[in-house]
């Protein structure tokens, strides 16, 4: 009894102490795990945050390249500036004439208009102004006649400050131009910071001492001025962006000083105007920061009071300084990702482990396993059933539907599709678009499902199919593809559905031949009616199509004047054989039913569907660019574009084609006529778009036959 009893506590001390050992190996286990996870995450830190100062010194490189680029373009666009008015201010001429200009007027007397070097310097600063860049065109004036102010010029004063004469759109002299003139009495050339101009545009510009021909070139040796301004909002601001800049936050602005705050003195991302926003120099500001370091690099916050990078430099050529900034998460978002990346796997990892160790522990893992598979079993049966749904689903469509894997591999293909390829569907899974639809059709395929991988963006394409047999028709196929985004990871599948639309097209096509031929027939009708002017309809739409095809214009537009250019004269049928057949002068009644003819053209065609904007082309035929025509009276950009266009082909075409009562004008002569009018009468553009066909296309030879009132083939050009 003993010996049981001994035995049976002597199991018992041995259980308790395999207890006490497998308790403190589970404790130096759960201890040695601690100190690996706590270890593992300091290294992990530390190693993300020397990851991040590199980063950061990466970055202070290429902001530090931005910088140095944008700060040499703006210096060099100021010292082109200050050079380009230099250059007079140290013409001979010039400063003869000046002198001679401020003797007359101020000791003999005279008034500008009566010393004849006034017109010389006139035209000098005018040349001078628009090849430098110290001109912007004239604005349109009011129906009042009240004068604008202008926006950039040169202009020429005396010692005194008294302007004399300047070129076309001088800006009248305020106090920042006058203080700039009082530094340049030192003898010295002064910069005129940006102010803003009369109409809230951003103005700059130079002023030079001008001395008399032979004098030493000290102060008292002044006779007098040259001041140039001109506004910056097209040819300075556009140098501060950066070609091939990809990043979505990266901003590149200048900014001054001004007392206490920080004037920013460029356009800003959020829509900021130039010289518009004001700012404390506070320490934390990125403006602040480049004004008192320029050259060095910092995290600070820029004027929206979000976190950048900021790096800038100090101009040269003026008190401003270039600031470039991106911000702080898209800079950092790469280190960040990378240190949630690495956390989050040292998480999973700690899960993993902790999981085995329960799954041990607790012997169920084989239990778990069998009912996973249960499940995985069923929700493949679900995906199988789906699958099928989808398939009955997309077979019962009228368009043939595939998809496309990375490598452009059918994934899926309904039997339409399959039906188009007469191979079946299982065949096609797997197989290159080029093996089954031929390289020639899956050339156009792969180009835009490429596309469609690169932006995730839907898009649309049209084409024709030749017939294999010529008694067949062409095919027009369209064609769409869709992303399909899913939760694998770079998925680059694309859904293409192919609509057979060869009947619409047809259709359309064919009503567009019936449309040609009834304009055609109206044209031709007109002419008989008019033999004076016949074939002027068809010489017009010609120029106006090569006018807008000059222009780059859609080709909407180009149907859009070829119609209209057609059909502008079809209201004379409404005017007597009479007036039309007269050969001596029109009387101002007869001059008026020929002008309302082209209105009645628009009302006999404002009931008829061109798809086109023909009839409201033809109201606004005689609508001049500066508002002065008729019958409403449009201004510039009110008029429509194909009515600007035609309004220029009809008038060369008038001159430049003989009449009754005159020989024809030559085409130099039409031209320059044309130029007379541009702005006023026509848009410029227009005009020179038609001189551009004209010399360097092959105009004059083709139209030489206008003047002499034949016509060729129909078939050629636009009529």
């Amino acid at each position: 009894m003993k010996y049981i009893t001994g035995a049976f506590m002597s199991d018992n001390q041995l259980d308790g102490t395999e207890k006490k050992s497998t308790y403190k190996a589970l404790s130096l286990g759960v201890l040695l795990l601690m100190a690996v996870v706590v270890a593992g995450i300091w290294g992990t830190f530390k190693f993300v945050e020397e990851q991040r100062s590199r980063d950061l010194r990466n970055w202070e490189v290429r902001l530090g390249i931005v910088a140095d680029s944008r700060a040499a373009s703006v210096d060099d666009w100021l010292r082109k500036q200050e050079q380009a008015i230099g250059t007079l201010a140290n013409n001979a001429s010039l400063q003869v004439y000046l002198t001679q200009l401020v003797i007359e007027t101020a000791e003999n007397g005279n008034s500008i208009a009566e010393v004849p070097e006034a017109g010389y310097l006139i035209n000098l600063l005018n040349n001078q102004a628009v090849i430098s860049g110290f001109w912007e065109p004239e604005e349109p004036q009011i129906r009042a006649n009240v004068a604008r102010p202008g926006r950039a010029g040169i202009g020429l004063t005396d010692a005194t400050g008294k302007l004399l004469v300047s070129s076309g759109n001088m800006p009248p002299m305020n106090p920042t131009i006058r203080a700039a003139m009082a530094k340049a009495g030192d003898g010295e050339p002064a910069l005129i910071d940006l102010y803003e101009g009369i109409n809230g545009d951003p103005t700059m510009g130079f002023v030079w001492p001008i001395y008399a021909v032979q004098d030493e070139g000290s102060p008292k040796d002044i006779i007098g001025y040259v001041v140039g301004l001109r506004t910056v909002e097209t040819s300075l601001f556009p140098l501060l962006f950066q070609p091939g800049d990809t990043l979505q936050t990266a901003e590149n602005y200048l900014v001054r000083k001004d007392g206490k705050l920080v004037q920013y003195i460029s356009p800003l991302a959020d829509g900021t105007l130039a010289l518009a926003r004001k700012l404390s120099a506070q320490n934390d500001l990125a403006a602040a920061f480049v004004i008192e370091n320029p050259g060095s690099f910092e995290l600070a916050s820029n004027y929206l009071g979000s976190k950048v990078l900021v790096t800038g430099r100090a101009l040269t050529a003026a008190p401003w300084f270039l600031v470039r900034t991106v911000s702080e998460q898209e800079a950092l978002a790469e280190t960040d990702q990378r240190l949630s990346t690495m956390l989050g796997i040292f998480i999973l990892l700690i899960f993993a482990v902790a999981g085995t160790v329960v799954a041990v522990w607790r012997h169920g893992t084989s239990l778990r396993a069998a009912e996973l598979a249960v499940r995985y079993k069923g929700m493949a049966e679900q995906l199988r059933e789906r699958s099928e749904f989808l398939k009955i689903v997309t077979d019962q469509q009228p368009t043939s539907i595939a998809v496309f894997d990375a490598e452009d591999k059918y994934t899926f293909a309904n039997s339409v599709a399959a039906e188009d390829v007469e191979i079946s569907q299982d065949e096609m899974i797997g197989k290159k678009a080029a093996s089954v639809l031929g390289p020639e059709q899956a050339r156009e395929i792969i180009e835009m499902t490429n596309l469609v991988r690169q932006d995730y963006e839907p898009r649309s394409l049209i084409s024709r199919i030749k017939a294999s047999e010529e008694s067949a028709a062409d095919r027009v196929i369209k064609s769409d593809f869709v992303p399909l985004r899913s939760a694998r990871v770079n998925s680059k599948e694309v859904l293409t559905v192919f609509q057979d639309i060869s009947d619409v097209v047809v259709a359309q096509e064919r009503r567009e031949s019936v449309l040609r031929t009834l304009v055609s027939t109206l044209v031709a009708f007109v002419d008989r009616r008019d033999p004076y002017s016949a074939d002027q309809s068809r010489r017009v739409a010609k120029v106006a199509v090569a006018i807008a095809e000059e222009m780059g214009a859609p080709d909407e537009l180009v149907r859009t004047v070829d119609i209209a250019g057609n059909l502008m004269n079809i209201g004379k049928i409404l005017v007597s054989p009479e007036i039309l057949t007269k050969t001596k002068n029109l009387t101002k009644k007869e001059m008026e039913i020929i002008r309302n003819s082209l209105v009645a053209s628009a009302d006999l065609l404002d009931e008829v569907d061109f798809d086109l904007p023909v009839a409201a082309t033809l109201r606004q035929l005689q609508e001049n660019f500066d508002g002065s025509g008729q019958p409403n009276g449009l201004v510039g950009m009110e008029i429509s574009e194909p009515a600007r266009i035609i309004a220029v082909a009809n008038a060369f075409v008038g001159m430049v084609s003989p009449r009754a009562y005159r020989s024809a004008l030559s085409f130099s002569a039409a031209v320059k006529n044309l130029l007379e009018d541009a702005d006023t009468r026509y848009d410029r553009r227009m005009v020179s778009a038609l001189i551009n066909y004209l010399e360097n296309r092959g105009g004059r030879e083709s139209w030489k036959y206008f003047s002499e009132n034949v016509e060729k083939d129909s078939t050629e050009g636009g009529g």
